[in-house]
């Protein structure tokens, strides 16, 4: 026998938790699935707690800046209040019964099981089978990615999880890609005592972005001790028991006493089942139109990192609405994603928003950059100690409007919400070019990038 709902959920990361009570909340009978908890990578793994340890970290680096500009200061990191700060706000010893509880006051049934799709409008989670009869919307997200390394798997190392959850700085740490997750989490133990080397197969650090922001990040990681060895790869990894021998094809093996992978994140389509409505689980996410409907299967939505739209909970939150109003038959505005905004909160933030200047001349877009730098700044010589940064634009010259921007910086990420909105708004460079920009903000310096993108 199948038990009827009118939604079923599967997955309850922060968009599809929202989806759920959302429609909770206008009278669905809506059953919420995850083997998981509630509420997905980013309150209990990824973006509140790592964001508390950065906080800590850019603590110590300020207060280490003292020297030569307000006095002198001794600073002695200590772990415990982080690892304690993390357990109690962001987590509650990663204990989702209030998020249950939340889903639940608002009508929802709560399932805790690995949900699998069955076609036909049905999931399965163990013995029970559901059916429904209006939707289905898949909010499975990704799980970290551990690359064919031969001996990795067979090895203690920790992915993004267990570096949140550790209650010790290891004395070295290596850490195996230099995305975001990775550079932060470096930048991160590194202040608080480790020993740190970052090991990256591309050419340059946040190989997404700019290949300026990464050649920037490398030099500030080299400044605090931070070993990077960027077009590197890894023949294997050992572990003895003890420690960590990782081959790099040529010299001496890397030894330290723990290994963090932080090499990008999968979907999990076979886990889902997602053969049995037609996807090939080899996919990379799930394919998806502009309603977030996934594309030639009736009745199921998508939502989240699992779309493949950028793995940030904003995309997320961004696309729950979109799937809400569709579900609810409410007019829907479709999806774009020109102007999806990511920051890499290192000291210094990397905010990036729209296309990189590679992306744009790569897609046939005549192109034109300006740079700013923030050292050169009013609020960069202001600020002095700390103030590494740039503002990178690049113009459609056909259109006259942004097509992408880098804000790197104190507050790179902040500044970006003024990029942002000019590239989502397709504001004309006359337009930012005749605008007024406080003084003395770092967000002016996006006035001298403009003027460097030329005359009218």
């Amino acid at each position: 026998m199948t038990e009827p709902a009118d939604v079923i959920v599967v997955g309850l990361g922060p968009g599809s938790e929202d989806v759920a009570g959302r429609l909770a909340e206008a009278g669905l009978d809506v059953v919420g699935i995850d083997g998981g908890l509630v509420g997905g990578e980013c309150p209990y793994w990824g973006c509140i707690p790592s964001k508390m340890m950065i906080r800590a970290s850019d603590l110590l680096a300020e207060a280490r800046r003292i020297e030569g500009m307000a006095g002198a200061a001794t600073v002695v990191p200590d772990w415990a209040p982080v690892a304690r700060r993390i357990r109690d706000e962001a987590t509650d010893n990663w204990d989702d019964r209030a998020a249950v509880e939340r889903f639940e006051g608002k009508g929802g049934r709560f399932v805790r099981g690995w949900g699998r799709l069955e076609g036909n409008g049905r999931v399965a989670v163990g013995d029970r089978v559901f059916d429904a009869a209006r939707a289905i919307v898949i909010g499975a997200g990704t799980r970290a990615w551990v690359p064919p390394v031969a001996g990795l798997a067979d090895t203690p190392y920790w992915t993004n999880r267990q570096a949140i959850e550790t209650e010790e700085v290891p004395a070295t740490l290596a850490v195996l890609g230099g995305g975001a997750i990775g550079v932060e989490l470096a930048q991160v133990f590194r202040r608080f005592g480790s020993e740190v080397t970052v090991l990256e197969a591309a050419p340059h650090l946040v190989a997404p972005e700019e290949p300026e922001s990464g050649v920037l990040l490398a030099e500030v990681f080299a400044d605090e001790g931070i070993d990077v060895r960027t077009d590197v790869g890894v023949e294997s990894v050992h572990h003895d028991g003890h420690r960590f021998s990782i081959s790099l094809g040529s010299g001496a093996p890397l030894v330290v006493d723990r290994l963090l992978v932080a090499a990008g994140r999968r979907a999990d389509l076979d886990r889902l089942n997602a053969a049995a409505i037609g996807v090939d689980e080899s996919a990379r996410s799930l394919p998806v139109d502009d309603h977030l409907r996934v594309e030639g299967v009736e009745g199921v939505w998508a939502v989240g990192d699992i779309t493949g739209k950028g793995a940030f909970t904003h995309v997320s939150m961004y696309q729950a609405d979109i799937v809400v109003n569709d579900i609810l038959g409410r007019p829907v505005v479709p999806a774009d994603y020109r102007a999806v905004p990511r920051v890499t909160f290192t000291d210094p933030e990397i905010g990036s928003v729209g296309l990189s200047e590679r992306q744009a001349r790569q897609e046939g877009i005549g192109v034109r950059v300006g740079m700013a730098q923030i050292p050169s700044s009013s609020r960069g010589w202001i600020h002095k100690a700390g103030n590494q940064g740039f503002i990178k634009l690049v113009e459609d010259l056909d259109r006259g409007v942004l097509v992408g921007a880098t804000s790197v910086g104190p507050t790179g990420g902040e500044v970006l919400g003024l990029l942002t909105l000019a590239v989502h708004a397709q504001v004309p460079i006359t337009s930012l070019r005749h605008m007024m920009y406080a003084y003395p903000t770092f967000h002016r310096a996006i006035e001298s990038a403009v003027k460097d993108l030329g005359a009218e």
